[in-house]
């Protein structure tokens, strides 16, 4: 398996071996977490959901425990731009954890996470010079509410509808791409979060600044926080009307709030430029692709804006055990080095030519970049489950089409192999 090759199956899908080991998941994790079948329930005849295995990851291959090759059109939830087990990236962890695998967080810091935090610097628009390190894209989110309430003293949020923001206490109650995520933890979520349609005119944007954020208890409160997406991501590959984010920056500071731009999914190339939203935000929120496969994010800022939180006083207010990972920067400093090698331009030519070779099988795209969704008739997720039988991984975009969101590294061979499946799936 070199990572360049189209699906190759030689067991069925999921396989016997996938079968085994999905048993002994089925045994040991919450039932909360992985999607498969009850196996009482498939006895009496219904759908067969378990997940194949994955056992190894290339470029844009995967293999599963039963041999069988797929095409990864998901990149892992968006984090294997630059391919999976890219040699850099690799060579870098491996230098990495074998001098130093682990530092100490806030309390004494490694080289690697302060050449990181200077790379990062120079990467990010001018002026968003000093992060905040997470582990996760949840964790960037979570600096941000975080840094917005320190330096505005407002705790109301503006989100938009289809908006993902992660699922970590503290952020949940922003998203709305799935309510049945959030709805049993109601009580527990943010309790003073206003919605409006993604891609609204900005006089919308105005109207709902002014009037504040409904809170649980019944009052309205100011808005300190807005965030969106630059191109709405989970919630269906949806790009926002031409001028959309500029006004929503200018309304943001007029209002006295800050605008914190989610590019965790669309930022370092996937949407054709290194960050989607252009640089007009307060806030830039990166992670997913940023270590190439490792848990690494970042909540960017102004100096200024940043001095809200204060000097440490020897505990610092936002901080964990993996604080800025040694292996997870070095990865990441390998990965920022391919976004200044030209990853952007690699990500918006192939993504050009995938869309234009489906469209001109007739199907209808919609995207930009690597982020692009194929509209379906019927059933999204119905249309995945088919193409994972013919070797593909992909994922729903919304209700009405699957998303594809590949590594960067996809051989044309394997874009003639994709074009064919959605085409005979049409």
């Amino acid at each position: 398996m070199n990572g360049r090759m189209p699906p190759q199956l030689v067991a069925a899908v999921p396989g016997p071996m996938a079968r085994a080991w999905v048993d002994i998941l089925a045994r040991h994790e919450c039932p909360a977490v992985t999607a498969r079948r009850a196996r009482r329930a498939a006895t009496l005849g219904t759908a067969d959901d378990d997940p194949i295995v994955f056992d190894e990851a290339v470029g844009a291959n995967i293999r599963d425990v039963d041999g069988n090759v797929f095409v990864d059109l998901t990149s892992g939830f968006g984090v294997a731009l630059v391919g999976h087990r890219h040699p850099a990236v690799v060579d870098a962890a491996v230098r990495q954890i074998q001098r130093l695998p682990h530092a100490m967080g806030d309390a004494f810091p490694d080289r690697t996470r302060i050449a990181l935090l200077e790379r990062l610097a120079q990467l990010a628009p001018p002026g968003l010079d000093v992060a905040l390190l997470g582990l996760s894209g949840s964790d960037a989110v979570d600096a941000a509410l975080r840094t917005a309430w320190l330096a505005t003293g407002r705790l109301g949020v503006l989100a938009f509808d289809g908006g993902y923001h992660g699922l970590a206490l503290g952020v949940a109650g922003l998203q709305s791409h799935a309510p049945r995520l959030t709805s049993p933890f109601a009580p527990l979520l943010h309790p003073a979060v206003r919605r409006l349609p993604y891609g609204c005119p900005t006089e919308d944007i105005v109207r709902a600044l002014a009037q504040g954020a409904p809170h649980r208890d019944g009052q309205t409160v100011p808005i300190g926080l807005v965030i969106a997406e630059p191109v709405l991501g989970r919630g269906g590959v949806r790009p926002p009307p031409d001028g959309w984010w500029t006004g929503l920056a200018a309304a943001a500071r007029a209002a006295g709030a800050l605008l914190a731009a989610d590019e965790i999914m669309t930022g370092l190339g996937r949407c054709g430029t290194r960050w989607a939203s252009g640089g007009a935000c307060d806030l830039l929120l990166t992670g997913k692709a940023l270590a190439g496969g490792f848990p690494l994010s970042a909540c960017l800022g102004s100096a200024d804006l940043m001095n809200a939180w204060g000097p440490s006083a020897g505990e610092a207010l936002l901080t964990q055990t993996f604080l800025g990972h040694p292996v997870g920067c070095a990865a990441a400093l390998a990965v920022l080095d391919l976004v200044d090698g030209g990853l952007p331009d690699q990500a918006r030519t192939l993504g050009s030519d995938l869309r234009s070779k489906l469209q001109a099988r007739g199907l209808t795209v919609r995207g930009t970049g690597l982020l692009l969704a194929v509209h379906v008739d019927g059933d999204p997720l119905a249309c995945c489950r088919a193409l994972l039988s013919r070797g593909f991984l992909a994922l729903p975009a919304g209700p009405d089409a699957v998303g594809l969101m590949p590594p960067a590294t996809l051989d044309p061979s394997q874009v003639s192999a994709v074009v064919d499946a959605f085409a005979a799936l049409a």
